[in-house]
């Protein structure tokens, strides 16, 4: 089994020379999705003797990077503390959040492992490779131009510095997936690889990068297109990587929708006029609208590949992440939150990565907050995702 192990960190020097004395802003990865490890690991024990997964697969950004980013040149990374602080060992493996992220619920319910590991951890055997690898990448998106962006970092109001974002582009992640197999080849051979791989459960979750790192903050893309051009043109680039999934075995898919976008705390801060920014915090409908609209135009185009794809035996789902981080929000269901509109981290305004390091506040309990940063959730938000989806995974795993 995978237990969280000291990654290879960004050192105190780094983090100090990166804060300096930051006013201003630093996006790093956005979007969504999330305790309690003895809930989950008390239905992995019923769950591992009827379902037939074998491996859960994950492509995407910060909200299923398990820490493929401490493994590249890049600042984008959550493997320091406060990170971590609920996992074992209170150990910062990555993952942007305070402890698991869905997928490792995911991983633990059925039956398979209780951490799902990043797939450029050399440290990991055949075993760990075979249950499942993660090559998510924390910064990343649909949009090529994502991955490659420069951070403006403003210090003390009249300087600034960049940063490019050095991150893994989903189009390498699908790379390092066709590298992936060809290493199970050597013990499964090419047969049993594609029955392995044809019963592994594949999650995607990305696209808010896209628009709130991307479109929204800078003006490259929204020269070219308008927002329901660059709907359309993230999409295509979705719905490019589901086929391209198809056609290397996928056959069980769970697709993440984006979430309310403007009900992130960073997009409050940096969208709202002054009062609302610091007083009101309420969500930006705006932005969240954008969310909802491709979500729809999402719906349709899974449903018409799905039906072209029927003999296949295909099955892809779209998680509501939405849905489901709004009700939270609005206080909905039985695990209601105390504070929906800040994160945990500092001032929760706006820190994320490196402005949430060893020297920031952190609120006493994680699990009273929906955001754990800036812009991603708590573990337990992600939990609440998880249980939400468990009738998807029944559906999808079992014999």
């Amino acid at each position: 089994m995978f237990y969280p192990k000291k990654p290879i960190r960004t050192s105190e020097r780094e983090i100090r020379a990166v804060m300096g004395s930051v006013l201003h802003f630093h996006l790093v990865p956005l979007i969504y999705l999330f305790l309690f490890h003895g809930n989950a690991q008390a239905l992995s024990s019923q769950w591992a003797r009827n379902n037939s997964a074998t491996a859960v697969i994950v492509f995407g950004d910060s909200t299923v990077d398990p820490g493929n980013n401490n493994f590249v040149p890049t600042i984008f990374r959550g493997n320091f503390p406060p990170y971590g602080k609920d996992l074992v060992d209170h150990v910062a493996t990555g993952r942007f959040s305070n402890g698991r992220l869905t997928t490792d619920f995911i991983a633990s319910y059925v039956g398979l492992k209780d951490y799902v590991p990043p797939y450029l951890d050399p440290r990991l055997s055949m075993e760990e490779l075979m249950t499942g690898v993660s090559f998510a990448s924390a910064g990343s998106g649909f949009d090529p131009l994502t991955p490659k962006i420069s951070i403006l970092i403003l210090f003390n109001g009249f300087c600034f510095h960049q940063w490019r974002q050095n991150v893994i582009p989903i189009s390498k992640q699908l790379e390092y997936f066709r590298e992936y197999k060809k290493k199970l080849q050597t013990v499964l051979g090419k047969r049993g690889t594609e029955d392995h791989i044809n019963r592994a459960i594949f999650i995607i979750s990305a696209g808010t990068n896209d628009f709130v790192v991307n479109y929204f903050t800078l003006p490259i893309r929204r020269k070219t297109y308008s927002v329901s051009a660059y709907q359309q043109f993230i999409l295509q680039k979705a719905t490019q990587v589901l086929q391209d999934l198809l056609d290397e075995g996928a056959r069980r898919i769970i697709f993440n929708s984006l979430p309310p976008m403007g009900c992130l705390p960073v997009v409050i801060t940096l969208y709202s006029n002054n009062h609302n920014a610091i007083y009101g915090r309420n969500c930006l409908d705006y932005y969240s609208s954008v969310a909802r609209e491709f979500n729809l135009m999402l719906q349709k185009d899974v449903a018409q590949l799905q039906n072209r794809l029927a003999n296949r035996g295909s099955r892809i789902y779209i998680n509501d992440a939405y849905g489901a981080l709004t009700n939270m929000i609005q206080g909905q269901g039985s695990s209601a939150f105390e504070v929906v509109n800040i994160g945990c981290c500092g001032t929760g305004y706006l820190e994320a990565g490196l402005l949430c390091n060893p020297h920031s506040y952190v609120c006493p309990d994680a699990s009273k907050f929906v955001f754990w940063d800036s812009i991603h959730p708590t573990e337990k938000t992600y939990y609440n995702v998880f249980k939400l989806l468990r009738p998807v995974i029944d559906s999808l795993v079992r014999k």
